[in-house]
Parts: C-alpha cells; sequence; structure tokens
C-alpha cells in the first residue's frame, strides 16, 4: 500500500500526470488500456484537468477504454449521474473516442436487468476470466463505503456476479455496483480521498477494520491512496 499525500490547490494536477505516465507505461507493451472511474465530487477536479489541452495531447486516449465503477440508478441526464460529471467534466471536451465510452445503463424496467446487461458487456471483452482492468479509481464514504458497497448491503456478500444493486442511505437510495471479486482483480487501485471529516475513517480502513466495505479492497496489484489534505 502507498499513501500519497497532496495539497488541495494542484492535487489534480499531481494525480492528472501521475494517471497519463502509468497509460503511457501500459501501452508501450499493450493494445488497450481499461480504466475504471468513480463517481462523486472528488475527482470532478482531476477529469476537468484531463480536458485541458495539455493532457489532451499527453496519452493515445483513442486506445484507452473507461467504465464505471458504480452509478446512480437515475438517467444519465440526472444531475447526480456519475457519468454526467465525467461526461460534463472531461468527455464532453476530451480525445476519448464515444465508442470507448461504457457507461452503466440505467433505463431497465428493473434495476436487476441493468445489472445483468452491465456484467453481460464486461463478459464480451473478459470472457469468464474476471475482468483484469488496468486501474480503477475509488472514493471513500464518511461511513466507509466505496463504489456503492455500502455497510449491510447484500451487494458486500455477492462472490459471483460481477455487477450488484446496491442500496445507500441517501437519495438516490438504488445504485449498481461493481462487486469485490471484480474490483480486486484491478491491476492498480487508486483512492482519491478529501476532506479532513475522512481522516478518521481513513484512518480505520489502513488499520483493515472489517465493518468497513472500503477495507477489503485488496487489489491483485497496486493500491495507491491519494490523501489530499
Amino acid at each position: 500500500m502507498q499513501i500519497v499525500e497532496l495539497a488541495s490547490a494542484d492535487w489534480h494536477e499531481h494525480v492528472a500526470r501521475a494517471l497519463a505516465s502509468t497509460i503511457r507505461q501500459a501501452l508501450a507493451s499493450q493494445e488497450r488500456f481499461h480504466l475504471v472511474l468513480s463517481g462523486g465530487t472528488t475527482p470532478r477536479a482531476l477529469y476537468a484537468h484531463l480536458a485541458t489541452p495539455e493532457m489532451q495531447k499527453a496519452v493515445a486516449w483513442e486506445r484507452v477504454h473507461l467504465w464505471w465503477g458504480d452509478e446512480r440508478y437515475v438517467p444519465p441526464t440526472d444531475s447526480r449521474s456519475n457519468f454526467r460529471m465525467a461526461y460534463e467534466a472531461w468527455l464532453a471536451h476530451g480525445a476519448v473516442p464515444r465508442e470507448n465510452w461504457h457507461p452503466m445503463p440505467t433505463d431497465c424496467a428493473e434495476p436487476e436487468a441493468c445489472a445483468q446487461r452491465y456484467e453481460a458487456e464486461l463478459r464480451q471483452i473478459w470472457g469468464d476470466a474476471l475482468p483484469a482492468f488496468d486501474l480503477t479509481l475509488l472514493g471513500l464514504g464518511e461511513d466507509g463505503h466505496t463504489a456503492s458497497l455500502f455497510p449491510g448491503n447484500s451487494a458486500l456478500h455477492e462472490t459471483k456476479r460481477w455487477v450488484a444493486v446496491g442500496h445507500a442511505p441517501t437519495e438516490p437510495r438504488i445504485r449498481l455496483t461493481l462487486t469485490f471479486p471484480v474490483l480486486n482483480a484491478s491491476q492498480r487501485v487508486w483512492f482519491l480521498v478529501a476532506g479532513e471529516s475522512k481522516r478518521p475513517v481513513l484512518e480505520r480502513v489502513w488499520q483493515g477494520d472489517p465493518a468497513l466495505p472500503a477495507s477489503r479492497i485488496q487489489p491483485v496489484g497496486e493500491l495507491r491512496w491519494w490523501v489530499i489534505r
């Protein structure tokens, strides 16, 4: 586990450069790079920086595929949508081709059907093997949740499904989320954590508190915490 503390003024620039370097190194020996995006408010500044002309030229974005770690079960035009946040901050201005976006669907009659659709899309690429995402971005809630894996949810116990329906304590309550087996199959996981209010739960996660979902993120490869002061 690696912990990197950054100042709030320019943290997004440091992470963007590290992300670009990681992608370039990986693409030197592989055809595609699969990146999982985090929702919430913290990564917005990072996505906005990735939309700058400098960052658009820093990576062969046409070889990068974007996935989502979780999504609120709302239309993609809803202000609470994780896809909409990434779209407005980055994708509408960036260099990642539309055909490389893989947002979670939210237009099914039932959320379970959308979870199955997203899993089917993942299986089109990885078959029966767990998705080997090159880098997964995650956040941390004050209750210790990550993605939409909240304390007490049945999704925490899922061992076979790749995408599950989660339930949040606040609106919108219905969520779609990648499960622990998929998240932990990532080659790299980077947490983006901002705010002093997160410090107590952050310390508990680092100590391995089993009551906190984020403590169960143990990827096969790198685990890095970007802590924004």
